[in-house]
């Protein structure tokens, strides 16, 4: 299993300060949950239904033409690469590491590429997988840009998958609009933008018949009753505009994150509206020197870096100012 933000309990037995004391900003999710509406008592009691409207609102808020839901997009990354032949499998690095695993297990050659790497090796791969924007670097791709690699691999008989888990606050580099397309598979995130993982909830867009062989492999009920109830309120009842005043917050947390590691000579390398990304050498200190005062983030090893998600409150924020500015420059 890979390590991933979030692993709050094992911080505070590590570290020896208890859970509550914690600011935690590990992982890149929205800090600020959505409402939780009621959830029916036959959510809980029956068993989920498929035609209950939540395929139909997230095409509608995605602008997708089909939406398959899965248990979190984590459910899809694990099992979409053992639905096609093996072959030579370009993953973006540094990026979400689950896909390149999950491509490795399934028997695929993987070729680990930087962003800049990929045009001049796209001829020789049979997928693309990337992330946009990029985790843990924020770094965006044009959807021309996409459309074009997509042409050219899917002429081969390839695929290009996109995880567009971070994608809500620039919704305009989306291809979900495109993903009926033979040959282009996109992922979507639920609980990141609308602050609630915890349902574990994603959508796989992509063409009808990629759909129904995942939906055959995934079996009956792959999301739960009271996560569809939930998500399709969320998806349906969040207009357009409030999608978008939701994004413009984020991206304002996001900057004002931006210019906070900035001004205490941490400028980050990228980012997006969820989280800032910092490429250090000093990543192991920085890391210990935060987590003795009770702030996680996420520490990553290769290459050597620290990702910080936004605080909740004015008194987080004030809490990671105050920690950065006693932290000793070298």
């Amino acid at each position: 299993m890979l390590e991933h933000g979030g692993r709050l309990h094992a911080a505070a037995q590590r570290f020896g300060i208890p859970v509550n004391d914690w600011l935690d900003l590990s992982t890149g999710i929205a800090p600020e949950p959505w409402p939780v509406p009621a959830i029916p008592l036959d959510a809980w009691a029956r068993l989920p239904e498929d035609d209950d409207g939540l395929e139909q609102a997230a095409c509608a808020c995605y602008g997708a033409a089909h939406a398959l839901p899965v248990a979190g997009s984590q459910a899809a990354i694990q099992l979409l690469p053992r639905l096609l032949p093996a072959g030579t499998v370009g993953v973006l690095a540094p990026s979400y590491a689950e896909h390149a695993q999950a491509w490795q297990r399934a028997g695929h050659r993987l070729l680990r590429l930087a962003a800049g790497d990929i045009e001049a090796q796209l001829d020789q791969l049979d997928a693309l997988v990337l992330a946009n924007p990029n985790n843990p670097t924020g770094q965006l791709f044009r959807p021309e840009q996409l459309l074009d690699w997509h042409e050219r691999l899917y002429r081969r008989g390839g695929c290009l998958l996109v995880d567009e888990a971070f994608i809500d606050c620039t919704p305009e580099f989306s291809l979900a609009a495109h993903s009926d397309k033979p040959g282009l598979i996109v992922l979507r995130s639920f609980g990141k933008f609308f602050g609630l993982a915890g349902i574990r909830l994603g959508f796989v867009l992509a063409e009808t018949a990629l759909l129904e062989q995942l939906r055959q492999r995934l079996g009956p009920w792959t999301v739960s009753g009271p996560a569809r109830v939930l998500g399709g309120q969320a998806l349906a009842e969040s207009s357009a505009a409030a999608r978008r005043l939701r994004a413009l917050r984020l991206q304002a947390a996001g900057q004002r994150l931006a210019a906070l590691l900035r001004e205490q000579g941490l400028a980050p390398d990228g980012g997006t509206a969820l989280f800032q990304w910092l490429y250090s050498a000093q990543a192991d200190e920085l890391h210990d020197f935060l987590a003795r005062r009770g702030i996680l983030v996420r520490q990553f090893a290769e290459p050597a870096s620290l990702r910080f998600g936004l605080p909740a409150d004015e008194a987080g924020w004030q809490r990671l100012a105050y920690a950065l500015a006693e932290y000793p420059q070298p």
